[in-house]
């Protein structure tokens, strides 16, 4: 069994088991159970929350802010689920990790993006988060006056979900309207807080201490691989290739590539030398490329009776074929164009200069010169203007076509083609090492709060800018590090913090012991991570979350205004009609994929 199923049977064991001991009345008066929720409550800390609510115009004025600051999230998360969920229903996405109702558990281990290894941070993050939460809920509850029956914490099985206050229901309903608001807003204001605390800490002093190591960064190796077969794994740094010092992953792969050798001697940090065997393995075919019987993990063996080993002795291969033999060994030829697969696309200079839109072509040359890969044409239009037309060759069917393209300009002033590249010649991606080097230089950026440290991101925050903009461009960044790589596709990695194989690839200045910089750093990260997630959830303007008391709380002071007999009514219908377009939203976002697929 997998280990969500190995919790679900746990949970359903501790919810009998916990039914028992309610029915038969062997639960403490402090415990309470509702289904698999426990609830432990107490009286203790009221005298705080007093001396606490002291300076109540300041409390009063913090309020006030974090409310408003409340109700522009409620707002923006109704917006955004509704749009999200609308989106859904026209244009069904694939169902994705993102979508995977297990990923919206907030569980190490049983989440994809939550690993074990960070299972303390995480669980720390979210005590910090729910303690910060309902502090605020009590805290303001007596600046207006408001009692507190109770306060105390919610378990799912021995996991904390949850701490909360239980105001007294008599209190609060004579509490006036602008001082239930404030109450409901203030623990959301209390995360934001918290928030802005951690990311401030990360993106300051804790991540100015970290820097990358040096060498090849081995992040992940493909288990058929050279690589692997030598001995060679994740989390590993290369130093040395053929005697040679590499000082990062550029260097690592130029020394590769220059090898015309099978053999590579490679110096790992510990100081050990081991020879690399190389061949290249397959580890992409793309879709519609003209390797469709190839599987994955492949090995090709030569080209055109030329046995081939590296990358380069690919193209060296295929430079003078524009149509190639391939031959693999496990028995399978294949004989076809050799260039790099570009799919056309729609309203671009080349479907515009006569190249059939929506249509795959395997492009051999461009303004005169061979091209037979992807890293091939992007070099050449790196060498051209825009607005000059170039002669392209091109494979379209299985039938070569020539054509003149007038290039168009990209918002950088590059030159544009109107094409979609995939990887290796003719979208065969192949590797005679076998490993992905791990992308630490952009990693430190975003957990140093640049978001230029990724491609995707800097463009959907549109740059990156200094100051406040660029402090909350950074927050927004470390949102998604956890699912960095659904997000990025130049960045094959999540970063779940300074954790597992990639603590070898960063190193800590100071006379500060690595563990114990990189245990901070995670704990700021998933403390702040947790704490904005929690903001947002609790702002959704549904019961019993706090964006659903705020709801009402509106709905109230709107229809006070109308007239209409039965107020009351029509503020529970209001209430509701948002609680049920939020829930179907949620339930679109994560089932939506799967159900309408």
């Amino acid at each position: 069994m997998d280990l969500l199923t190995v919790a679900l049977v746990a949970l359903l064991a501790y919810w009998v088991a916990a039914s028992w001991a309610k029915s038969r009345g062997l639960l403490p008066s402090f415990v309470k159970t509702s289904g698999p929720i426990l609830t432990l409550h107490t009286k203790r800390g009221k005298r705080l929350l007093d001396r606490a609510a002291e300076p109540r115009r300041l409390w009063r004025a913090w309020g006030n802010f974090g409310l408003g600051v409340a109700l522009v999230v409620a707002a923006g998360t109704l917006f955004m689920l509704v749009t999200s969920a609308v989106g859904t229903l026209a244009n069904p996405p694939e169902p994705s990790a993102v979508n995977q109702p297990r990923n919206a558990l907030v569980i190490p281990g049983v989440s994809d993006f939550m690993p074990l290894s960070v299972a303390p941070e995480i669980v720390a993050g979210l005590f910090v988060g729910m303690v910060v939460h309902e502090f605020g809920h009590g805290l303001m509850c007596r600046v207006e006056d408001i009692e507190v029956e109770s306060m105390g914490l919610a378990l799912l099985a021995v996991l904390p979900i949850g701490a909360f206050v239980e105001p007294d229901e008599e209190s609060q309903r004579n509490a006036d309207r602008g001082a239930r608001a404030r109450m409901f807003a203030a623990g959301v204001t209390n995360n934001f807080l918290v928030v802005v605390v951690a990311f401030a800490l990360l993106f300051g002093p804790v991540a100015g201490a970290v820097g990358v190591a040096s060498g090849g960064l081995v992040g992940d190796v493909n288990d058929a691989s050279a690589a692997a077969a030598a001995g060679i794994g994740a989390g590993d740094r290369v130093t040395a290739v053929d005697g040679a010092p590499v000082a990062n992953n550029t260097e690592f792969e130029d020394a590769l590539a220059a090898s015309t050798d099978r053999t590579v001697a490679v110096t790992l940090a510990d100081g050990e030398t081991v020879s690399v065997d190389r061949y290249l393995l397959v580890v992409h075919v793309a879709e519609n490329a003209p390797f469709e019987d190839v599987d994955d993990d492949a090995v090709l063996a030569s080209v055109n009776g030329t046995d081939v080993y590296t990358e380069a002795g690919l193209e060296d291969a295929v430079e003078n074929h524009s149509v190639a033999s391939f031959a693999f060994e496990d028995g399978t030829t294949v004989t076809a164009p050799a260039g790099a697969l570009a799919t056309v696309v729609p309203d671009g200079p080349a479907a515009d200069s006569g190249m059939p839109a929506e249509t795959d072509a395997v492009v051999t040359s461009l303004a005169g010169e061979r091209v037979t890969s992807r890293a091939d044409l992007q070099a050449t239009l790196d060498d051209l203007a825009p607005g000059e037309t170039v002669d392209v060759v091109a494979y379209v069917d299985g039938e070569r076509r020539t054509y003149d393209v007038e290039l168009g300009e990209q918002d950088d002033g590059s030159s544009y083609f109107g094409v979609v590249i995939a990887p290796g010649v003719s979208g065969l991606a192949v590797s005679g090492f076998g490993a992905q080097l791990y992308p630490a230089d952009a990693m430190h950026s975003l957990v140093s709060g640049d978001v230029s440290g990724s491609p995707a991101l800097s463009l959907m925050v549109g740059g990156s800018d200094g100051g406040v903009a660029g402090f909350l461009q950074g927050v927004f960044a470390a949102l998604f590090l956890p699912l960095l790589s659904l997000l990025d596709p130049t960045i094959p990695f999540n970063f779940p913090g300074f954790a597992g194989p990639n603590a070898n690839f960063f190193v800590v200045s100071g006379a500060v012991p690595d563990v114990a910089v990189f245990a901070f750093a995670n704990l700021l990260l998933w403390t702040g991570w947790i704490n904005l997630n929690l903001a947002f959830f609790n702002c959704i303007p549904a019961f019993p979350l706090d964006g659903g008391h705020l709801l009402r709380t509106v709905a109230e002071a709107v229809t006070s205004r109308l007239p209409v007999g039965d107020r009351r009514a029509v503020t529970q219908a209001i209430t509701t009609s948002v609680g049920l377009l939020m829930l179907a939203s949620l339930v679109l976002m994560f089932f939506g994929p799967q159900l309408l697929n």
